[in-house]
């Protein structure tokens, strides 16, 4: 098509366009599936909005290189179609950039948890806005110089500065890499880094050899087509492989949706398996509840705890019994693994100790900040404080409704019919002598076992002794 590689609209643009939608659609399919399939609850806080960010920014970017790099054809009469919207701002701060800034904002984090054992001291609506300042520093003085011709290209002198900004941004990422590579991590994290690295080195070698191309050799009709169509298709990949390797959710990465082993892990617990996480069994022990021991006491029992929870439900409020049983898991983790033990506290924290989480448990200010803001976040007694303060609210809200519920009554019901089998076990499981049946005929089925192999004699009366 003559003309084309000017004004968009070539076969090969509409191929690399086609690649880009289908990768902006799997990767919204690879990041909602995991939750609609596993049914777990939407995150909180920078656990759910940073990689809806990174979507977004994807999106932005995809959208930007099609229209910054005519690929498809049209005409720029209005304000929002100029190249300095496409290939300045929403190129580089809203796309490129904040791709890289969601990255860095998460590496950071894991170094901060990890490593110094303590919450990132900087929210991320803050931090986030921070790590961009470079890119909205390098548009706004675009913005200014007008560098840009009519192609959206904006010379040689102006591309060397452009370049360096991913290649700092991959050198950080590099060092928190190299700072974070001792811990042993459950989830893969680290590599998910490494692979993240090496994706974004691979997807910036390749863009800055295309983009020199397509800056400086403006007069050659097949290099700025095939240029074009190999950033474009080179970013698809990078947008998809990028946000594929993420490590913001541990619970939903173990989830994989190519491992069906893993469609039945369903708490934090299973996922780092904690023993007696998971679901009762019948080998559970149970136990004789007295209404005047210690809640704190009955609560150990998990029999009794997961009748007392499915009351507190019932009620609407049972955030605090789930917090009391997911600190007793984490309880049951070796004081001398403290990375799983963060696993665990930062999780509890994202979903019962932040403000605004989805189980928001009702303990003091100064409890949860407390914990929010603690030098260790391994240490034992974290929770301390706030489970006190928990099991007094639930002696006096729930604990004497629960003993004339009906969940207590059919609590009790089932712990004496399990205490009649076991003895019934006892008396009649474990006895594995030969019984004689009391049929005395050949229908009995074990007939034959009880006729000796030698025939006895027979009496006078013609019948056997024995």
């Amino acid at each position: 098509m003559s003309g084309c590689d000017v004004i968009g609209g070539c076969p090969s643009d509409y191929v690399a366009l086609s690649v880009a939608i289908l990768s902006f659609l799997l990767l919204l399919l690879r990041s909602t599936l995991p939750f609609l399939i596993h049914k777990i609850p939407r995150p909180e806080g920078s656990s759910f909005w940073l990689p809806t960010i990174q979507t977004m920014a994807s999106f932005n970017l995809l959208l930007s290189l099609a229209m910054s790099l005519n690929i498809v054809r049209f005409h720029r009469r209005h304000w929002w179609q100029s190249c300095y919207v496409w290939a300045v701002w929403i190129n580089s701060p809203l796309g490129f950039g904040l791709l890289l800034s969601c990255r860095l904002i998460q590496a950071a984090h894991l170094y901060s948890v990890f490593v110094k054992r303590r919450l990132f001291p900087i929210r991320s609506y803050i931090s986030l806005p921070l790590a961009l300042l470079p890119w909205v520093a390098w548009a706004t003085l675009l913005h200014i110089k007008q560098p840009l011709n009519n192609r959206c290209h904006m010379g040689a002198q102006w591309i060397v500065p452009y370049m360096c900004l991913p290649v700092l941004y991959i050198a950080v990422l590099v060092c928190i890499t190299g700072a974070i590579h001792h811990i042993e991590f459950k989830f893969d994290e680290l590599k998910d880094l490494w692979r993240a690295i090496l994706v974004t080195m691979f997807s910036v070698g390749v863009w800055v050899v295309s983009y020199v191309l397509n800056e400086t050799h403006e007069e050659s009709m097949w290099l700025q087509v095939t240029t074009r169509c190999v950033l474009l298709v080179v970013a698809s990949f990078l947008v998809v492989t990028f946000f594929s390797i993420s490590f913001s959710q541990p619970l939903v990465s173990v989830m994989s949706l190519n491992k069906k082993e893993s469609f039945n892990i369903k708490t934090m617990g299973e996922a780092l398996g904690i023993s007696d996480s998971g679901i009762l069994s019948q080998n559970d022990p149970t136990l004789d509840v007295d209404p005047n021991d210690p809640l704190d006491k009955l609560l150990q029992n998990k029999r009794f705890r997961s009748s007392f929870m499915e009351f507190a439900d019932s009620c609407l409020a049972g955030e605090s019994v789930h917090f009391y049983n997911e600190v007793l898991q984490l309880e049951r983790i070796p004081i001398n693994d403290p990375v799983k033990r963060i696993y665990m506290v930062r999780h509890i924290i994202e979903k019962y100790i932040n403000t605004g989480s989805p189980m928001e448990v009702n303990i003091s200010h100064r409890t949860r900040q407390e914990i929010l803001t603690t030098l260790d976040l391994a240490d034992p007694d974290l929770f301390k404080n706030a489970v006190n303060e928990l099991l007094q609210l639930i002696n006096m809200n729930l604990a004497k409704d629960y003993w004339s519920s009906m969940f207590f009554i059919k609590f009790k019901e089932e712990a004496a019919m399990r205490s009649v089998d076991h003895e019934l076990e006892q008396v009649n499981g474990w006895n594995f002598s030969q019984r004689l049946s009391s049929v005395r005929c050949p229908d009995d089925p074990f007939y034959q076992d009880h006729i000796p192999r030698d025939p006895p004699s027979l009496d006078g009366h013609g019948s056997y002794l024995r």
